[in-house]
């Protein structure tokens, strides 16, 4: 048989607090219960929630042994302070104590299993001052068992007390929260987390650098079992110093300074140099998964320190990782942290979906690199405000009247000289007729329209004006067909743009409009539907095949000219004045021969 006195006991659990005193990051509950005890005010039942590895079963124990502990002497009473050395801590300690009872409500969620909770509870404890549930992972009861179990959690017997731990806190039916006392465990500070492993390297005599506790802790998000696992580990894969290198090697980390190095290559749009560092990355155990969950965490680390500066002084950071993050802070605008942050969650998504990751994240960085140097919406229209206002599109400067290169051919037909305002005259909007002359009628605008694609504004305008009156620079409308309410501020608004700042007065009347486009090519159609109808030949055809329908008229091309039959015989290797020339015939290789 092999011998277990001497077997050797993981970190996590060789060092588990004993007493309150032990406990890490959990000063507001520790307070919370030393008070109770002291005024004797102990509650009837306790729920402890929070994220894996802080403390919550843990803290049941301490609390059931403070129940429990008769002290040294036997005569002690309840205490936040157990001894741990009498009968009851001990055994308390061990998991074996026959009144402090722990059950795993992830394997005995049903009714049965708080049926005997139900019927033991009238029993008094065999040798404890309390008899004490213990229910872990209590979300996992369904929702009978709860319900079963709400009458003797709001009465207990004085001397049965009940302790829940959870992690889903919202699965928690509220009916059983009103019946407890709620104590939110919070997530080890960095700090904190990094002497505690300090001391327990110390105790196991195990020379770790601060770095790589650094990242430890880090990888940990603030779980003190984590923690201390991963410590376990890495003492165990560095053989007696263990450094940073070695972690990240275990954690399948990339290096952070690599990792900002790349974050930097990106935001220069240095593609190719992105691709190789990723590629450097990837020969040397870093997982692309990893590294884009790390960029996105710089992104969101130099965000915040952008907001809030005192974020540097995290102790997980390293002195050169906090000045690189201060300058990218300083020189980087919120948009671009704001744009790549979207992206690299999207890219995040791809990769984990993706056949090959490693295919997946360097597409990702392609894209990034693409997007580095591009303005984002708002910059680009003010750009193109300024450069509407600094006379751009005129390659001059902006003078009233001149007509830019790349308006449309209609307004370049006539260019008008400037039109200068007398001295101390009214200044008004001056619209000059010579450049609205090259729009005499409102097909003309339907055309500008078209030749800037602004198709919205065409379909609107085609379906909701009833045209009144027209002349240039002035169009007056009946709406049509329930239209936006913006129509004529909008078509205002463009005409105003594509014609070099020229007013146009856009005005809506109540009758009066002609027939919309749309309506005019509605009303078309049924005409040529009307006359095909009419044709002898269609009407022969309906009558061949009853229940056809017309669906389509096409218009059929038209002759070719002369000119046309004279380029197409040039064409020709034959004569084309000879008459028609005889067709050969193709020959077919699947022709079956006679």
């Amino acid at each position: 048989m092999t011998d277990t006195t001497n077997a050797y006991q993981v970190l996590a659990r060789k060092y588990r607090p004993e007493t309150f005193a032990d406990l890490v990051g959990q000063d507001a509950m520790v307070r919370t219960l030393k008070n109770a005890f002291a005024a004797d005010r102990i509650a009837q039942a306790f729920i402890m929630t929070g994220i894996r590895g802080t403390g919550k079963t843990t803290t049941a124990r301490i609390i059931a042994k403070g129940m429990n502990c008769i002290g040294p002497d036997g005569e002690g009473g309840p205490t936040t302070e157990p001894c741990g050395t009498c009968e009851h801590c001990v055994a308390i300690s061990e998991g074996r104590h026959v009144d402090v009872m722990e059950m795993d409500a992830a394997s005995r969620t049903g009714v049965g299993d708080i049926r005997e909770i139900i019927e033991s509870v009238h029993y008094r404890a065999a040798s404890a001052r309390y008899k004490i549930y213990i229910i872990d992972e209590v979300h996992m009861l369904s929702t009978s068992a709860f319900n079963a179990l709400l009458k003797t959690l709001e009465e207990p017997p004085p001397h049965v007390k009940f302790i829940f731990a959870t992690t889903e806190i919202r699965k928690v039916p509220v009916t059983v929260l009103s019946r407890c006392q709620r104590f939110d465990l919070r997530r080890i500070e960095p700090e904190v987390m990094i002497d505690l492993l300090k001391r327990i390297a110390g105790a196991e005599n195990a020379r770790i650098n601060d770095d790589a506790l650094a990242l430890i802790t880090r990888a940990a998000e603030g779980s003190a079992r984590d923690a201390t696992s991963l410590l376990d580990q890495s003492i165990s894969h560095g053989a007696g110093e263990t450094t940073a290198d070695q972690v990240r090697a275990m954690l399948g980390l990339a290096d952070r300074g690599r990792v900002i190095d790349l974050f930097q290559m990106i935001l220069r749009g240095d593609a190719a140099g992105a691709l190789t560092e990723l590629q450097s990355q990837y020969a040397d155990g870093a997982d692309p998964v990893a590294v884009l969950r790390d960029l996105a965490e710089i992104t969101h680390w130099i965000s915040v320190v952008k907001i809030t500066p005192d974020a540097l002084d995290d102790p997980t950071i390293s002195p050169d990782e906090r000045t690189r993050g201060k300058e990218l802070s300083e020189s980087l605008p919120m948009r671009v942290l704001s744009r790549m942050w979207q992206m690299l969650l999207k890219a995040l998504e791809e990769v984990s979906a993706a056949p090959n990751a490693m295919m997946a994240a360097e597409m990702a960085v392609i894209r990034l690199t693409h997007v580095a140097d591009l303005p984002d919406p708002e910059a680009l229209i003010r750009r193109v405000q300024q450069a509407q206002n600094a006379g751009e599109f005129a390659r001059g400067p902006a003078v009233q009247g001149q007509v830019p290169d790349h308006a449309p051919q209609a307004m370049r037909r006539a260019r008008p000289a400037p039109v200068v305002q007398p001295s101390g005259a009214a200044t008004a909007l001056a619209v000059s007729p010579d450049v609205l002359q090259g729009y005499p009628d409102f097909e003309s605008v339907l055309e500008l329209i078209r030749r800037m694609r602004d198709m919205t504004l065409l379909v609107m305008v085609e379906r909701h004006v009833a045209l009144v009156k027209y002349s240039p620079g002035r169009i007056e409308f009946e709406p049509r067909l329930n239209p936006p309410r913006e129509l004529a501020q909008r078509l205002a608004e463009r005409l105003r743009g594509w014609t070099g700042g020229q007013r146009w007065a856009v005005t809506v009347t109540n009758s009066g409009g002609a027939p919309t486009i749309a309506e005019t090519r509605e009303a078309e159609a049924r005409a040529a539907r009307d006359r095909a109808l009419a044709l002898p030949i269609v009407q022969q055809v309906m009558a061949a095949f009853p229940g056809a329908t017309l669906t389509n008229i096409t218009r059929a091309a038209p002759p070719p000219t002369v000119v046309e039959d004279l380029a197409e015989g040039a064409a020709n290797p034959h004569d084309a004045t000879q008459g028609p020339v005889a067709e050969v015939e193709e020959w077919d290789p699947f022709e079956d021969e006679d």
